[in-house]
Parts: structure tokens; sequence; C-alpha cells
């Protein structure tokens, strides 16, 4: 009998087990081979067609701390959903005793009396329990928590797209303001060889005083444009150096001239793009989530059924301890029900139900916001080409106009002074095409974001309403 019974109780634990173990190693096979460089997307900066960026791209992955920081926090996920299936399996413990009975008062077995009772106990038993998961609570427990670490990693695809789109905006804006410091010094230089001629020109009585003083202004604003652009240069450098984590890195980049414009951008993106973005799929994940929960609270009403079994030894002497009197077997079932809880989990199921509510208004919000973001980058990318070529066009009838005057003072028809203040003209419009030429490239990059860090040349152009019909 207590080789049936022994029998009985180890079905009852083992297989459970293996069932556990095989959903284990399912869930293992699934989260191999993620590829983190998969969330850089090197591809797609490889088409701005600067090697300094996508190997700066390379170098995020490897040192920067906010995408460490989130691979950590995915594992963290994943030792919490190992704890959940944990839950799911009999537990075994080993809770051995050994005990003596004092000399001391009589003790009664009935009518039986035994004087000065004195006795040892030697019990050596493997305890073993395992909640039978009848109505699958447990196991949508787990399923809850296997879609919160889907979310956790649908945030951390969502750190590389910001932190890669982040950084590459500051690269390019430290490219412009090398570009803008250069222009504008040689700006400066012109400007103070003005302010000096037109002194000149006033020892000489051929201007007013307000002239020099409005000349020599003019000097002071641009100095000041400069201090600000080689303030703006060193922060853009500073804050390079934290994303790769070196405070000492010299942070090497292109020369804005070489910077190549991205072409054949869609001017219309289908909605449909907003699939891929990070947070429309936590949305998503959200809501299922909820979901478990949600039926976990309506089965926490029903009854629950523990098994339980011990498989051991107990014995009053040492020298009897493994003799077969001395085993000890046996198992049982154990129902549980709660009568009255105060009303505690119908406020748990209606928790779970209004969370249910506020995951779906999320829901929709966030199709809303995406589409918003899109549509609003498509128009940036647009208006930011159409005001590159403008000021292309601007800068090339310029730089004719100084051509022009530099001939007129060839052959005597235009002053020194005219010619300077050609050229500095013609530096101005360089500095602002120079300007939306970077912020155009910007512009793709924040459309590139708000697309879910999808390759922009892969996606359709259509309409941009989202069928919410069937949610």
């Amino acid at each position: 009998m207590k080789k049936i019974l022994a029998a009985l109780i180890t079905l009852l634990f083992v297989v459970p087990v293996f069932c556990a173990d095989e959903a284990i190693a399912k869930k293992a096979k699934k989260n191999q081979g993620v590829d983190k460089t998969q969330y850089l997307n090197i591809t797609w900066w490889e088409k701005y067609n600067d090697p300094i960026l996508t190997d700066y791209m390379q170098e995020l992955y490897e040192k920067n701390h906010d995408l460490k920081i989130a691979a950590i926090k995915v594992k963290e996920g994943e030792n919490v959903v190992k704890m959940s299936l944990a839950n799911e399996l009999p537990q075994v413990t080993f809770d051995g005793k050994l005990g003596r009975v004092m000399k001391g008062s009589e003790q009664f077995f009935g009518d039986m009396m035994i004087p000065d009772y004195a006795q040892w106990n030697y019990l050596m038993p493997l305890t073993a329990s395992y909640e039978i998961d009848i109505w699958g609570q447990n196991r949508l427990k787990t399923k809850s928590i296997e879609k919160q670490l889907d979310i956790i990693k649908q945030q951390e695809r969502a750190g590389y797209i910001a932190l890669t789109s982040a950084f590459a905006s500051d690269y390019f804006n430290l490219i412009k303001t090398d570009k803008l410091i250069e222009n504008q010094k040689e700006i400066v230089e012109l400007q103070e060889t003005i302010a000096q001629k037109t002194q000149k020109k006033y020892e000489n009585g051929l201007c007013t005083i307000n002239e020099v003083l409005n000349e020599q202004k003019f000097l002071t604003s641009q100095k000041e444009v400069l201090n600000n652009l080689l303030h703006t240069q060193e922060v853009l450098e500073n804050q390079l150096r934290v994303y790769l984590s070196d405070s000492n890195k010299k942070i090497a980049r292109t020369d804005c001239d070489s910077l190549e414009i991205l072409s054949n951008i869609p001017e219309s993106i289908d909605s449909t793009a907003i699939d891929k973005r990070p947070d429309y799929i936590q949305a998503e994940d959200t809501i299922k989530r909820i979901g478990y929960d949600v039926k976990v609270a309506k089965r926490d009403f029903l009854p629950k059924f523990l098994i339980y079994g011990q498989i051991g030894l107990n014995a009053y002497h040492w020298d009897s301890m493994f003799n077969r009197p001395a085993q000890l077997a046996n198992a049982g079932i154990m129902p549980s029900f709660d009568l009255f809880s105060g009303g505690r989990k119908m406020a748990v199921l209606k928790l779970r139900k209004n969370q249910a509510d506020e995951a779906m208004e999320n829901y929709h919000k966030t199709i809303l916001v995406s589409i918003k973001e899109i549509n609003d980058s498509t128009a940036q990318v647009k208006t930011n080409l159409r005001n590159y070529n403008q000021s292309a066009q601007r800068a090339k009838i310029e730089n004719q106009k100084y051509q022009l005057m530099t001939h007129k003072n060839e052959i005597g028809a235009a002053s020194n002074l005219e010619v300077l203040y050609s050229k500095q003209q013609d530096l101005m419009t360089k500095s602002e095409e120079t300007a939306n030429k970077v912020n155009y490239l910007i512009s793709t990059i924040g459309l590139y974001k708000a697309v879910g860090g999808q390759d922009l040349y892969m996606l359709s152009s259509d309409s941009n309403t989202k069928q919410t019909d069937n949610l």
C-alpha cells in the first residue's frame, strides 16, 4: 500500500514539473537569438553616407549606459517570468525534526497514564505541495507577466530609437555649428574691416558719425552671434561624449559640405506604419496583459485545490530510523474556498476592469497621437526641403551678385567697401543655406523616429486614416 502511495505522490508532482520545464525551455528558445544590434538599424543610418556616424552608432551600442540599463531591465523582467513559472511548479521542502520531550508531569493517553513521560522523536520527511491549476489561474498570471516582459522589451527598443535619433540629431547640429562658426568668423573679420574703413571715411569727412557707430554696433552683434555658436559647439560636443560614455573623447565629424541630401523621401506615409511603433505595440500588449489580469480576478472566486504529501522517515529511536516501520508516506487533497473576504475580491475585479477600460482609452489615444506625429513629421520634412531649395537658390543669386561686384571693383565701378558688403551678404546667405540643409536632414531623423525606427524608403504612401472600426 505504501509503495502505491509513494508512486501516486511521485506521479502527482513529477508530471507538472516536466510540463513546466518544457514551458520554460520553449520560452528560453523564443528569447534566444534576439540580436539587439538590429535595434540600431544600421542600414538606415548608412543612407546618410557618413561612415563616422555609422561607426558612432556601433560605439553607442557597446558603451552607452542608458542602453545597458535597458538591457538589465529586460533581464530583470525575464527573472520575474521565471519566478512566476516557479509558482506553477510543486513546492518540495525538507523539514527535519530532532526533538525530545523532557521528563516532567504525567502524560495521559485516554485512561492510560505514563508517569515522568520522556521521548525522543526523529522525523526526516520530504514535504511536497502543489496547487492544481484547474481553472488555469496560475497560467494566466504567468501570461500576464510574460506580456509585461514584452512591454519592457518594447521600451528597450524605444530607447534605442530615441537614443540613436537624438545622437544623430546632435551630431548633425554639431556639423552645422562648425560650418556656421567658420562663416561667422569670416563675417566678423569682414565687419572689422568695414568698421575700420568707415572710420577712415569719417575722418576724411566722407560719412557721418552715425554710420561709424552703426558699423561698430553691427560688429558687436556679430561677435555675440559667434560667441553663442562657440558655446553651442561646446555643449553639443559634451552631449555626444555623454552618449558615448567617454568624457575625454575627441568628437570626429564630417565636413558640412560633404553631407548629402536624402532624396525621394515619401511625401505621405500610410498610417499602418504606426504598427511598428514601440508605444503602439506596448498599448496592444497592455490590453492583453490586463485582459489576463481580469480573468485571474474572476477565477479568484472559484475554489482552489491543493495536493500535499510526505515521504520520509519517522522514528522514536535512532537505531530503528531506517527500519521498515519507520517509513512515512501520506498524501491528500485539500480544497479551499473563501466564504467571506470583506468584498476584497469584488473590488479587485472592478479594479482590473477599470484598468482594462483605461488601457483601451490609452490605445485609441496612442493611435491618434502616432498618426499626428507621423503627419507632423512628414510636413516638417517637406517644409524643410522647400526651405533648403529656396535658400540654395538665394545663395546662388547672392554669390552671383558678389561676383558682379568684384568685377565692377576691378574695372573701377565699385569701391572696396561695396565688395566687402557684398561678400558679407554672400556669407550670410550661405549660413542660411547650411542651416536649412542640416535642418532638413534632422527632420528626416524625426520622421524616422515617428514611424518607429523603420526605413522610410520601405514605407508605402497611402491614406493617413487608421481603421479603428474593429477596435
